[in-house]
């Protein structure tokens, strides 16, 4: 029998960063991503003691059991001419999808970036992931002619000039 579900979505408590950091890694996994749970963690760790980085949502089950999460980051953008965010990823496990949960987490993340000021929220999804899409754009977010690039900078061996 399925469970009905109307989760509590709130701001993850530091007691419950190991069921978050199972979340993401879960998600990761699903985008094929290679991201080690200690990196993981550790950017987990940093937002929830620093909300100046940004905030995590947590969807928890009546039972207790976390079912869903959402990472924001915070940026200062002149576009937007002031803090802004980035929703940097939201998860709901796959037996929990298709109930509403995914929305309850975007109109709380929605909330607390009114909350801490930001402009705007900007994001990204995979492209063809049109239900994603659709869940999206049913909150507002609306569809940017750009291509988004990333490049991986890592100092390497570098010398400094005498």
């Amino acid at each position: 029998m399925t469970e009905k579900l109307v989760p509590e979505i709130r701001l993850l408590k530091t007691q419950e960063i190991d069921a978050a950091v199972d979340l993401f890694t879960r998600q990761l996994r699903e985008h094929q991503l290679n991201t080690g749970l200690s990196q993981v963690r550790s950017i987990i760790e940093q937002i929830t003691k620093n909300s100046r980085l940004g905030f995590v949502l947590v969807a928890v089950a009546k039972n207790g059991r976390p079912v869903g999460v959402a990472l924001g980051c915070a940026f200062l953008a002149i576009e937007h001419r002031g803090t802004s965010g980035w929703l940097e990823e939201l998860y709901v496990l796959p037996e929990f999808r298709n109930r509403g949960i995914g929305s309850l987490l975007i109109t709380e993340f929605i909330r607390v970036a009114l909350e801490l000021g930001w402009r705007a929220i900007d994001l990204e999804i995979e492209s063809g992931h049109e239900q994603a899409a659709s869940l999206y754009e049913r909150h507002g977010f609306q569809r940017l002619n750009r291509s988004r690039f990333s490049r991986t900078v890592k100092q390497i061996g570098v010398r400094r000039a005498m």
